[in-house]
């Protein structure tokens, strides 16, 4: 919903196209981890480094402090090219690797001009990454 309602203005604007759907997906999380959690971000385009990492605080049930983590990969699906679903799981799988995180999340920004409706984007998949970890993907 958040990509709906902000997305299209900016990157109809925006010459940097996958800086515009990371700008986009960082102004969403920023509203999601203001009560405490923390965004680890890495802009590098293109150097093969996790894009968001998300770190948010909890007590266990033992009352031991505790850090939840959440790798986030994203992808832009540009004109002319296949779609990215397949290098992203194979991307994300070496971070969730090095992270030992068992799964992690995958967006796929669609950018190619025959892209569903704005009103018809934003849905969310499961996928499996090559060795078999768990990966929300979401489409916008």
């Amino acid at each position: 919903m958040f990509w709906r309602e902000h997305g299209e203005v900016l990157i109809r604007q925006e010459n940097y196209h996958e800086a515009a759907c990371q700008i986009i997906l960082m102004a969403f999380l920023h509203r999601l981890v203001n009560g405490g959690g923390q965004l680890d971000r890495e802009y590098a385009a293109g150097t093969k480094r996790l894009d968001v990492l998300v770190r948010w605080p909890y007590t266990g049930p033992d009352g031991v402090r505790l850090v939840q983590r959440e790798a986030m990969e994203l992808k832009v699906w540009r004109a002319g090219k296949d779609d990215p679903l397949s290098e992203g799981l194979s991307q994300l799988d070496g971070y969730l690797d090095r992270l030992s995180l068992t799964a992690g999340v995958l967006v796929i920004f669609d950018r190619r001009p025959e892209a569903p409706p704005w009103k018809e984007r934003g849905c969310f998949e499961q996928a499996a990454t090559p060795s078999g970890r768990q990966v929300t993907v979401l489409r916008g």
